[in-house]
């Protein structure tokens, strides 16, 4: 690939390491065993996961005092490492092989790092290419995932996962490296137990890389990729509020990427000020419907009309038209006739009598597009369902009816739709992402080195400065929960999966939102953060979500472990009455207020 002088400069930058890695010898700390987020799940997960479940808690200590030889790296033995894109290409996955590769050549230059070209496919195939200095000069800090590319993102079956172990096993590989998302670090977690289960020599790590933000829990604080992804999405956005407040005709209705979950949606609107967003779990948690969302939408526009504006911006998750309850059991139903292998030009003579009337409430192209092949996972194409024209059609609608009887007395509304879907994939990452995927690849290496099979690669405290940041691992396991299954023939618990977080209703950047949400709609309060920088202030900046937070799971549980080591330090054999009994009375009163919360 030939590098503009933009990304020559960039291809220069070496991300800052925090000082745990900058070590001559990395030192792991191993905490308690860890198990579920719902504690009613932990015997499904144990049952499927018996040798990767229950596993503890990795912690790389920081140095407690600055060393000469800091930058000196303890030689490890030669290892054979393994990497794949199995997600769907998100800006900085490209620094997650550098990384690894700068980690395993600095402590022992013996050491190999084989690509996999052409993602699942390319593993099962075993098609690899052996990373190399030229190769990491070229990709590092550059987009898109073009060094290796990427095909299907499952390793799930019971052939596909024999072709993993078969190539691990020929390839001679200590480590793989499975970069992706939910269900790729779900299929990660699957492939360790089955290496464990066959005594494979090849341990396997899973690095949070998705544009979607949905791979979050305690231990993972954001992925890879959405810091970009929502950058340059608010900044798009941001023109199109320009213009519409200088058109002053124009509703622009702008749906972003996002499945179940409507973390970029939130992330846009936060940073760039939109009129309204709607978001998937807004209209799942009050069961909004098509009606519901229209007239939310045609009052809004109303509400402005009064105040002699005409125009506005609204953002929409790829995902909300899956949210809204009878469109859902809608798509249900023509998944259900697809699998039984009707062709879609009969699918809707064969729906049910209320979903065949929807369905023909629905214009033509939208028809179209909810007949189209499910997807691998047999959810909708969403990204091929036009919902901001769907929506803009309904409002237009609803406008001219309000405007024939009288009842709306403003000018006629007239909407532009944008799908801000694949502009930002490509995008050269922000420098918060170089510097996360770098350290991630790091961080994937120590892990592998230290035998860990079946964890992800974590980094925490990410809203602070890279030298605050905390690495560590946590078992994939410790991220699951149990899918409930519903329908005719289905059992009630499935298999346990990584879950797409949601976004948290009940959330710091969600109550943000509403509290600016009422001034939003009305007051044009657009804001404009620019361009992606690399260097300068603005650089330096992290998703609003993120700063505003609170978390560091993953450091308080240490804090929490260097506590209770305090107090056995106390309370010992020989320590006086006094302070045993308020020990005990202490521990009693915390256990009780732990055992409740932790029912609840």
């Amino acid at each position: 690939m030939e590098l503009s002088g933009l990304q020559k400069t960039r291809s220069q930058y070496l991300p800052e390491l925090p000082p745990c890695l900058q070590k001559s010898a990395v030192e792991l700390e191993y905490g308690d065993a860890t198990t579920v987020a719902d504690p009613s799940d932990a015997q499904s997960v144990t049952r499927s996961f018996p040798l990767t479940y229950g596993k503890p808690l990795v912690h790389f200590l920081n140095p407690s005092s600055p060393r000469r030889d800091s930058q000196v790296k303890k030689e490890h033995p030669a290892i054979r490492v393994g990497v794949v894109f199995c997600g769907r290409q998100s800006p900085g996955g490209h620094n997650v092989i550098c990384g690894l590769y700068d980690a395993i050549k600095s402590h022992n230059p013996k050491s190999t790092l084989i690509g996999f070209r052409g993602g699942s496919e390319g593993l099962f195939a075993q098609t690899t290419l052996e990373i190399t200095e030229d190769i990491v000069l070229t990709y590092r800090n550059q987009g898109g995932y073009d060094m290796l590319g990427r095909t299907k993102d499952q390793i799930r079956t019971k052939e596909q996962v024999n072709a993993a172990s078969n190539a691990c096993q020929t390839l001679k590989l200590d480590g793989l490296v499975i970069i992706g998302g939910v269900t790729s670090n779900t299929d990660a977690a699957q492939l360790a137990e089955t290496f464990a289960e066959s005594k494979c020599q090849t341990k396997v790590v899973g690095v949070p890389v998705t544009l979607y933000g949905d791979l979050k829990n305690q231990f993972v604080e954001t992925d890879v990729g959405f810091d970009t992804l929502c950058k340059v999405n608010a900044q798009l956005i941001s023109n199109l509020c320009t213009d519409a407040l200088s058109a002053e005709k124009y509703y622009y209705f702008i749906r972003l990427m996002g499945r179940q979950s409507s973390h970029v949606a939130l992330e846009c609107a936060l940073q760039s000020g939109p009129n309204m967003v709607i978001l998937c779990e807004e209209v799942a948690s009050s069961k909004l419907t098509l009606f519901d969302i229209t007239q939310r939408i045609c009052d809004a526009v109303e509400d402005r009309a009064k105040q002699d504006k005409y125009h506005g911006v609204i953002l929409l998750p790829e995902g909300l038209i899956e949210s809204i309850p009878e469109v859902y059991a809608l798509l249900q139903e023509i998944l259900g006739l697809h699998k039984r292998g009707v062709s879609a030009d009969n699918i809707s003579s064969q729906l049910s009598p209320w979903a065949s009337a929807l369905f023909e409430f629905m214009p033509s192209f939208i028809k179209k597009e909810l007949l189209l092949s499910p997807e691998s996972d047999e959810s909708a194409q969403l990204s091929q369902i036009e919902t901001e024209k769907f929506l803009a059609h309904l409002v237009e609608t609803e406008m001219n009816r309000r405007l024939e009887s009288g009842t709306y007395k403003g000018k006629k509304f007239n909407s532009i739709c944008h799908f801000f879907g694949y502009q930002a994939r490509g995008s050269l990452p922000s420098k918060f992402d170089c510097d996360y995927a770098y350290v991630l690849g790091h961080v994937s290496y120590h892990l592998l080195v230290a035998g860990c099979n079946g964890y992800m690669a974590t980094v925490t405290n990410l809203k602070d400065h890279v030298s605050n940041w905390r690495c560590g691992g946590a078992p994939l396991t410790a991220m699951m929960t149990v899918k409930r299954l519903h329908g005719p023939g289905a059992s009630s618990i499935g298999k346990p999966y990584i879950h797409p977080a949601a976004v948290d209703l009940k959330g710091k950047p969600y109550e943000m939102l509403l509290r600016y949400a009422g001034n939003l709609l009305i007051d044009d309060l657009y804001r404009n953060p620019g361009p992606l920088q690399f260097e300068g202030t603005g650089s330096e900046s992290k998703t609003i979500s993120l700063t505003v937070e609170d978390q560091d799971y993953m450091g308080r549980i240490k804090k929490l472990q260097a506590y209770l080591d305090k107090v056995k330090m106390i309370v010992k054999p020989g320590c006086s009455p006094e302070v045993l009994k308020a020990a005990l009375s202490s521990m009693v009163n915390i256990v009780n207020i732990l055992s409740i919360m932790s029912s609840m």
